[in-house]
Formats: structure tokens, sequence, C-alpha cells
């Protein structure tokens, strides 16, 4: 469009030249004529710039009314289970493709059983599906084949809503929103009293740093917690999931920011606070499952043992370098 309009003003220049060259047109004239046809072009110009920007909108327009309109593939069943009975968990020949082609899947055969109460550790490398294992257990996507039961039940048998009540996941990247400290909390039970806040803060280790806030509990927090660190930000999520008293509690790599010493504080008062509670911890650390129960070692998508800490040292290789890169700073 400017080629054109530039074009334009050649042409105008090359005819009115030769006529000034002849004297029947000014100098003057010829300005002015040079300063019309931009007006006139810039004005066409801005006219069908106007069109551009309706098509971009009604583009983007199609494409929020498609992501409004979407419908979710879970839906609860016609006479849903409204109670999970316990924490035991349990894959059978369970297989997951996002894309639901069963030749690409990033879960392969995964069949184990998770008593209620244990506390069991993953850990893996990046890609290992380690995340997409544990996003089963609360229904965020349906395995593409075999099943997985929560409390003896498959996790299909439920209402979504109360399957995720009793089954929290606390993310590595978490969200905090502006509002106290209470507000944020509370956003994991409505109905949680002050002591309950504090309590859930204490087993997380949390509620030293937030009762030396000049406010306490009534600090304000910026969007996205930007006014506390990364490790403080883990531990009041962490303290939000435990609030909504799950059955079942996920830690994706959760701790991530937080120091060794306090992860053992807080794995210290999982274990004598909420002994019912399964407990599942995503790490990269090794210190932070070699207490667990027993632990997952996944291997592109695969489990490539479960077992105890104590076991898998001696017969995983996985596990054992891990463990020897982490704790003997690779030595032999």
């Amino acid at each position: 469009m400017q080629f054109t309009m530039y074009i334009a003003i050649l042409l105008i220049s090359w005819l009115a030249g030769e006529l000034i060259v002849q004297s029947e047109m000014t100098t003057g004239a010829l300005m002015s004529m040079i300063v019309y046809a931009t007006q006139i072009l810039s004005s066409l110009m801005m006219l069908s710039m106007v069109f551009v920007m309706i098509i971009i909108a009604d583009s983007s327009a199609r494409r929020i009314v498609e992501v409004l309109s979407e419908e979710s593939s879970l839906h609860d069943p016609e006479n849903p289970v409204s109670e999970v009975p316990d924490g035991s968990i349990e894959f059978r020949n369970a297989s997951f493709s996002y894309s639901g082609n069963k030749d690409k899947c990033s879960l392969h055969n995964i069949s184990l059983r998770i008593e209620s109460g244990e506390t069991i550790g993953i850990i893996g490398s990046t890609g290992s599906a380690k995340s997409t294992l544990v996003q089963l257990i609360p229904r965020l996507y349906d395995t593409t084949e075999g099943t997985v039961l929560v409390g003896g039940h498959d996790v299909r048998e439920y209402g979504l809503d109360a399957l995720r009540h009793q089954v929290a996941m606390v993310l590595q990247k978490n969200t905090l929103f502006s509002g106290t400290v209470k507000e944020n909390l509370r956003w994991g039970n409505p109905d949680a009293t002050d002591e309950e806040i504090k309590e859930a803060c204490r087993l997380s280790q949390a509620d030293e740093f937030v009762s030396a806030f000049p406010d306490g509990y009534d600090t304000y927090i910026e969007q996205g917690g930007t006014n506390v660190s990364g490790g403080q930000k883990q531990r009041l999520c962490i303290a939000r999931a435990i609030l909504r008293k799950p059955k079942i509690l996920i830690l994706d790599d959760s701790t991530s920011a937080v120091d060794t010493r306090t992860d053992a504080l807080i794995r210290k008062a999982f274990r004598e606070d909420i002994p019912d509670t399964t407990k599942i911890i995503i790490a990269q650390r090794i210190s932070s499952v070699e207490d667990a129960d027993k632990v997952i070692v996944m291997d592109g998508g695969r489990i490539d043992a479960f077992d105890t800490p104590e076991n898998l040292l001696k017969t995983n290789r996985i596990y054992r370098e891990v463990h020897d890169s982490q704790i003997n700073g690779g030595k032999e």
C-alpha cells in the first residue's frame, strides 16, 4: 500500500515536472498537489487498515468463542460416588497418550498399588512422565488404556468435585493471589478457622516466617506472590493444600526452592501429624525421598523399579546413580 502511494507521488512529480518545464505549472502548485495527494492516499490507507483490523478481530473472536464453547471430555457418571473411602491408589495396566494415539503413549502399562497412609517418592529424569503419572489420580486426564483406582473405586466412578476435593496437588510453580495470607490459604478451604490455618502453616514450616511479618497472617500478598520468596511461596501453597484435609497429598517437586533442613522438617511433620494421608512426593533431590516407604523410579514412561529406598540402592542402577551423584558427589 505504501509502495502504491509512493508510485503515485512519483508519477505526479514526473508529470508536473514536465508541465513546469513547459511553464504551464508553478513549483508551488506541484507542492500543493503532492500534499493533497499524500493526504488522500493516507486516508485510503487508514480505511483499508480498518478492514484488515476487522478481519483480525473476527479471527480472534472465533478463537475466543471456540475456547469458551469447548466442552470437557471428562464428565461425572450418572450415579457418582460422592465419598473417597481412603487414600489407597492402584494402577492396573494404565497407559496414557496426550494425543489419544495408543502408539504414542507417555505412560506404558503402569501397574502398582499404594496403601492408604504410605509415603511414596517418585524420581526420574526430565521427561520420564512423573507428573503425568500423578495427574491421572485426581483425573486431570483419563487413561487411554487400563484403570486407576482411588479408595477401591475407579476414578471415573467419582464425581469430579468429590475426587479432587480429596486429592490435593501442589505444583513446583504455584500461584498466590492478591490478598492477605489468610485469604490465600482459605482458597483451599473457605471454612478454615484461624487455628486450622496456623496448624497447616506449622506443618508446612510457614508459620515461622508468616508470624515474623509485621501484620502476621493479615500481611498483604501481591498478585503472584511477588513480595515473598520462592521457598516461602511453596510453603504457603503446601499449607493451602493441607487445609483441604485431603486423603491424598501430591507434592510435584514443590519443595525445590526450600532448603534441605526445612524440607526434612516438612516431611517429618507429615509423617507424625498426618499419618493417615497418602503422600506422593515427586523430587529431584534424593534426600526428599530417601525416608519414604517406597520409591517409584520412572524411566521413559515406564516404572523401572518400585521398592524401598534401601533395596533400590542395592538393586536399581538409576536410583544408585542419582544417590551417588548427590550424596557422594559422584564418587564411587
